[in-house]
């Protein structure tokens, strides 16, 4: 005699990009509460694993100096242009003389007159795709405006360029005044370098990636020799590729952005626990309310430390973080280590 076995309706399963998009907090708190001893993330890279920058330079052929860097799938063109302003063109550029010895005791001088006379002027812009809340043809976002308020403060902050590779400087042949005396040097215009960033694609860790790609790009920029005539009343450059001059930076600032996930006690997943992420991705980021974001020259030079929402990090998780940005510091110089 036959019998009928009764089947078992089939289990409820979702695709992984289903169940990302539709419950991305528990999505992520299930792989790191998978393997306690070594927790995976959902795109498979462990909670301290960064992703390694690829940078190549010289790649547009007019501009002064550019960089292409790719950290994941988060791709950004950087180029510096640069233009001579004359001196009298300048507002507030008659505050400003040349050092009467010059060295690099005016560092914090040549911070303000690159901050004051505006002399480098970073921008940043979004393609079409490059993010789903990017909407072409509109305004820039807060995103955008964020970026570039973040770029120029550390760029002054940080005092990576020298005033004087940006001076064009002229000495008369007599002193007018007294034919006696030395003539003095002085400032006759000045470099102005144009730093724009262009993101093809977003997938977390903007500002790292669009910083790595900024100081790729200047140290890849060449000025031409620039001089003032006096028959001519006006600025001359050379068109000798051998007597470019490239940018004197000083020191390797380098920016680790951190993530942090807060775990939530749910069904059959493991709560009360907390994973500081680094370099983290866009679904990452979307998921994260805290977020820090260290800058250090050097593994122990800690030059900036922004951290916005929540209060996981406090100072001994602080303290934990420069050190994981020190490793990071390591492995960009190593990329950029042969670019100069």
């Amino acid at each position: 005699m036959a019998t009928s076995t009764q089947s078992q309706p089939p289990a409820l399963t979702f695709p992984r990009p289903i169940f990302a998009a539709v419950s991305p907090h528990p999505f992520l708190q299930a792989h790191l509460s998978a393997d306690k001893r070594t927790p995976q993330r959902a795109n498979g890279r462990t909670a301290h694993n960064s992703r390694r920058p690829g940078v190549n330079t010289g790649s547009l052929t007019h501009a002064n100096g550019s960089a292409v860097v790719r950290l994941g799938n988060t791709s950004v063109v950087c180029g510096v242009r640069a233009e001579i302003l004359r001196e009298e063109d300048i507002s507030g550029s008659s505050d400003f003389a040349v050092p009467t010895t010059p060295s690099d005791t005016d560092d914090q001088d040549g911070s303000k007159e690159i901050d004051v006379l505006r002399l480098v002027v970073p921008n940043v812009e979004l393609s079409t795709g490059s993010t789903p809340s990017h909407i072409p043809g509109n305004a820039p976002s807060t995103y955008q405006q964020s970026l570039i308020t973040r770029i120029r403060s550390l760029l002054l902050s940080t005092n990576l360029l020298r005033a004087k590779d940006l001076r064009i400087l002229y000495t008369p042949t007599t002193n007018p005044d007294d034919p006696d005396e030395e003539p003095e040097t002085q400032i006759k215009g000045y470099w102005v370098l144009y730093v724009d960033v262009f993101f093809i694609s977003v997938d977390g860790s903007a500002f790292d990636a669009a910083w790595i790609g900024i100081l790729a790009a200047l140290r890849d920029t060449k000025l031409p020799r620039a001089w003032y005539d006096e028959e001519f009343e006006g600025i001359l450059c050379s068109d000798d590729p051998a007597e470019a001059t490239t940018l004197q930076l000083r020191g390797l600032p380098v920016p680790a952005t951190f993530a942090v996930f807060e775990g939530q006690a749910e069904d059959g997943i493991e709560g009360d626990k907390d994973w500081i992420l680094s370099d983290p991705d866009a679904f990452e980021e979307g998921v994260c309310r805290e977020s820090v974001c260290v800058v250090v020259d050097g593994k122990k030079s800690v030059r900036r430390i922004e951290k916005s929402g929540g209060g996981v990090v406090g100072r001994d998780g602080m303290r934990e973080l420069v050190r994981r940005a020190g490793e990071r510091w390591s492995e960009v110089e190593q990329v950029l280590g042969g670019k100069a």
